[in-house]
C-alpha cells in the first residue's frame, strides 16, 4: 500500500508509541485522524511535527474504553477526511495486581479499552475499509500478551487476546483486501516505562533483554508501517523487543 493520500486513524496517538506513529504516517504521505482522552500540550507537538512534515491532522477527544466513542472515533475521521484506509488501535495503559487485587471494575475498564475496543473500532470502520478496496488494520499487544508476567493479569489477559483477535479478523476480511496484523513491543523508552524503578530497568536490560538496550517508538512505528505498506502480510504479529520474549532464562 501507498500511504500517498490515504487516512490513518491512530488511537492513543498523542505521545509515545502512538504519536511516532502518526507522525511516520504522515511522513509517508497519509492523513491522520488521531483520538485521545485528553488533548493537550503532547496532542499539540505532535499535530505541529506531522504538519511540519507536510500532513494534515484532524484531533479527536473520546474515550476507546467506550463502544459510542469508537463509533464516533470512526465517523468523525470518516466525515473530516472523505474516506478511511488505515486503523490503528494504540490506546491502552498500565494495568497492576495480582488476581486477589484486581477489583471487578479494574478488569472491565481493561478488557474494554484494550480488547472490546478492537472490536468496536474495527465493526464501525469496516464499511469504509471495505470500500477503500485496500486497507490495513493495525493492532497492539506487548511482550506481556505474549509471555506471563507477574503483577499484570488484567493487562496481560488482554494483551494476549489481541494476537488471536488479529489472526481471527485477518482471516475474516482477507477476501475484502483487508490486512489485519499486530504488534507487540517490549522495554520501549516511553511514557510508559519511565516510572519503572532504576534497578528494574537495570536488571532487565542485563539479564533479560539479550541486545541490552530500550527500543524506541519510533522503531516501533517503523515496524507498523511495514505492515501497513507490505500488501503481502495478513494476520501477523511483530514482537519488537530487543529479544526478550524468545531468549530462554
Amino acid at each position: 500500500m501507498n500511504l500517498e493520500g490515504k487516512v490513518a486513524l491512530v488511537t492513543g496517538g498523542t505521545m509515545g508509541i502512538g504519536a511516532a506513529i502518526a507522525i511516520e504516517l504522515a511522513r509517508r504521505g497519509a492523513q491522520v485522524s488521531i483520538c485521545a482522552r485528553e488533548l493537550g500540550e503532547d496532542a499539540k507537538q505532535t499535530k505541529s511535527a506531522i504538519e511540519a512534515a507536510g500532513g494534515k491532522v484532524l484531533l479527536i477527544s473520546l474515550d476507546m474504553s467506550r463502544p459510542e466513542d469508537c463509533a464516533k472515533a470512526v465517523e468523525q475521521t470518516a466525515a473530516h477526511f472523505g474516506h478511511l484506509d488505515v486503523l490503528v488501535h494504540n490506546a491502552g495503559g498500565p494495568s497492576f495486581g495480582r488476581i486477589d487485587e484486581v477489583t471487578p471494575e479494574q478488569w472491565r475498564q481493561t478488557m474494554a479499552l484494550h480488547v472490546d475496543a478492537c472490536f468496536y473500532l474495527c465493526k464501525a470502520a469496516l464499511p469504509y475499509l471495505r470500500k477503500a478496496g485496500e486497507a490495513a488494520i493495525i493492532t497492539v499487544s506487548s511482550t506481556a500478551g505474549i509471555r506471563g508476567v507477574p503483577g499484570a493479569i488484567a493487562y496481560a489477559t488482554a494483551k494476549g487476546a489481541i494476537p488471536q483477535f488479529t489472526r481471527s479478523l485477518a482471516r475474516d476480511l482477507a477476501d475484502d483486501n483487508i490486512r489485519v496484523n499486530c504488534i507487540a513491543p517490549g522495554i520501549i523508552r516511553t511514557r510508559f516505562h519511565k516510572d519503572m524503578p532504576a534497578e528494574r530497568k537495570e536488571f532487565n536490560l542485563k539479564h533479560r533483554v539479550p541486545l541490552h538496550r530500550e527500543g524506541t517508538a519510533e522503531q516501533v512505528a517503523q515496524a507498523v508501517a511495514l505492515l501497513i505498506t507490505n500488501d503481502y502480510i495478513t494476520g501477523e504479529t511483530i514482537v519488537i523487543d530487543g529479544g526478550l520474549t524468545m531468549k530462554i532464562p
